[in-house]
């Protein structure tokens, strides 16, 4: 009984974990994070970005390259499945501190809330996973990582940043995973104001990590994409412009899809 009970546990925060690849000599370093635009629309994605699956029993998400206003873009859907899209990188964030996305939401997951672990779905996720020496992080979180590390085969990252669209949590709000405190999701839009639509992001990720975690982050070792209704049971359906890291803040908006909304 009590293995069954750390299995449940450890299979559960691999479902709310950020896309955490196999080690890999195969990290790009920057500029290049992996356009999902350079690629044509059809199945196959960009070179360089991988198919994560979270459990062998969860059903994966779809994902595939979609034309959206004379571009391609990542279209997700979910359906009561789990599972994203990673890519390996490696970024010094006192060089690019700075993390640009767009993505759009036709509809929210209505019964999805973050804050509950029952709950914890999102029609969109952008993850940052980070290097770090585990052997500081409390014993607690040693024991998990070490059993994740037995039953999956697979690494968990020292800490990982989740930025979410919320229902009702308001924005800026710092959401920590009900599994481990090494997963901070950060509430980038809430609501339905801008369903629709294409809105703009830029994120000084070393300060939101500092924020989220009250540490000077690691190195990043990758980015990944992620639309889940595991929890719910619900369908969500979400999609993704290029994601891509900065040196410096952009003087204007950048167009996309339809027209952004400037923040």
């Amino acid at each position: 009984m009590r293995r069954r009970i750390v299995v449940a546990s450890v299979l559960l925060l691999a479902g709310c974990t950020a896309l955490a690849p196999e080690p890999s000599d195969e990290r790009v370093e920057l500029p290049q994070v992996g356009a999902f635009s350079s690629a044509p629309p059809g199945a196959t994605l960009p070179p360089g970005w991988r198919r994560w699956q979270v459990a062998g029993f969860k059903k994966p998400t779809e994902y595939r390259l979609v034309e959206q206003g004379g571009r391609a873009v990542v279209s997700a859907y979910a359906h009561g499945s789990a599972s994203g899209l990673v890519y390996p990188v490696s970024v010094d964030l006192r060089e690019h501190p700075y993390l640009h996305w767009h993505w759009m939401v036709p509809a929210l997951i209505p019964s999805a809330d973050n804050t509950r672990r029952q709950t914890e779905d999102s029609p969109v996720r952008v993850m940052v996973a980070f290097d770090g020496d585990k052997s500081q992080l409390p014993f607690e979180d040693r024991i998990r990582f070490d059993q994740f590390r037995m039953i999956t085969r697979q690494e968990l990252p020292y800490a990982t940043l989740v930025y979410i669209w919320e229902n009702r949590v308001p924005k800026e709000t710092v959401i920590a995973s009900a599994h481990t405190s090494r997963i901070q999701m950060i509430v980038v839009e809430s609501g339905d104001a801008n369903v629709g639509r294409w809105p703009e992001y830029l994120r000084d990720v070393r300060e939101d990590y500092r924020r989220a975690f009250g540490e000077e982050p690691g190195p990043v070792r990758s980015v990944g994409i992620m639309t889940d209704s595991d929890n719910t049971g619900e369908e969500a359906r979400g999609y993704y412009g290029d994601i891509r890291f900065l040196r410096q803040r952009p003087r204007a908006a950048t167009p996309y899809v339809g027209a952004p909304v400037r923040r």
